[in-house]
């Protein structure tokens, strides 16, 4: 009896050992490599990681996702090519994609989307489906998720309230045609210039202000050398991440299903961590003496918006009129 015993407990041992090799043995049936510029604290790597993690769950591991940040699979238009070439699989990319998707331009537009909720309507909605649409048949990008950017204030050492306010203000702005326009038509004096040498130059005096979100705000350390950050949000813009078209019809239906819904349970995971981040960054400016200014937007706006149209070719102006009348 205790020889039978014996056998029968070998026999399980010898299953369990098989059965815990095998599953040790067991690679995923598709790997995602998917990059993006972002650092490893930015809310963008962290909403990958998550998307990462929840689409291995609901594959029951077939698919696996390797994120790379800090570009280490190569920059944002190079990556664009390569996904396109089908040497990587997924990417966070947002107007870049202009170059093929002319809708795209939409996405960072001056004094176009008044705040989250009016994103969130736009993105979700009818312009969203067609920018999305236009993606996928232009660029052979489908997009998975959408997150939203930080909105764009101006900084200065005087008090931006209106549009008069700025006359004279030599701004550094990024050599966009249509930011160097908008800043125009506000009355500024616009002046491009590489982000590595703005502190110096607001040091020195060569310029009066700056304009980027919170978060660039406090890394430059910008809170040295201005006193008030005008909450003009100008710009508000979101980015999508995105997988290879081709890459993604590759794929059994299910496996389909589950990237799409591991993607709008990132977004939601992002858009938290992306909400709590920004009360943390105004708290934390406020503490290294910034005075934060509200600003009449609509006034701006309206100054601005002349300027806006002519740099948008007639389909997008339409858009753009859709968008504003949006509620």
């Amino acid at each position: 009896m205790k020889r039978i015993a014996l056998l029968v407990a070998a026999a399980l041992l010898v299953s369990v050992v098989f059965a815990t090799g095998a599953f040790a043995e067991k690679k995923p049936e598709y790997t995602l490599k998917l990059g993006h510029l972002a650092n490893t604290e930015h809310t963008w790597h962290k909403g990958s990681l998550k998307f990462a993690e929840l689409v291995e769950q609901k594959t029951d591991g077939r698919v696996k996702v390797q994120v790379f940040p800090n570009e280490q699979l190569g920059k944002e238009m190079e990556v664009i090519g390569n996904i396109q070439s089908g040497i990587v699989d997924m990417l966070i990319t947002g107007e870049s994609m202009m170059n093929w998707a002319p809708l795209c331009g939409l996405i960072a537009v001056p004094y176009m989307i008044r705040d989250s909720a009016h994103m969130e309507k736009i993105v979700e909605g009818e312009v969203g489906q067609a920018i999305e649409k236009e993606v996928i048949e232009k660029v052979r990008l489908r997009p998975v998720s959408w997150f939203e950017r930080g909105a764009r204030n101006l900084t200065s050492n005087r008090e931006i309230r209106k549009p008069e306010d700025l006359n004279g203000l030599k701004v550094r702005v990024p050599n966009v045609p249509l930011f160097v326009a908008t800043w125009e038509a506000l009355g500024a004096k616009p002046t491009p210039m590489a982000f590595s040498e703005v502190f110096t130059s607001l040091q020195q005096g060569i310029i009066d202000g700056q304009e980027n979100p919170y978060d660039l705000i406090k890394s430059a350390s910008f809170f040295e050398v201005q006193k008030f950050v005008n909450m003009t949000e100008h710009v508000r813009g979101w980015i999508y991440l995105v997988i290879g078209e081709d890459r993604f019809q590759s794929m059994p239906k299910d496996i389909q299903a589950a990237v799409l819904e591991a993607g709008k349970e990132a977004q939601a995971y992002e858009r938290q961590l992306f909400r709590a981040e920004q009360d943390q960054l105004v708290q934390d400016l406020k503490d290294k003496g910034m005075t934060f200014v509200e600003v009449d937007k609509a006034a701006f706006m309206k100054v601005a918006e002349p300027a806006v149209l002519k740099f948008l070719s007639p389909e997008l102006q339409e858009m753009y009129k859709k968008i504003v009348a949006i509620q």
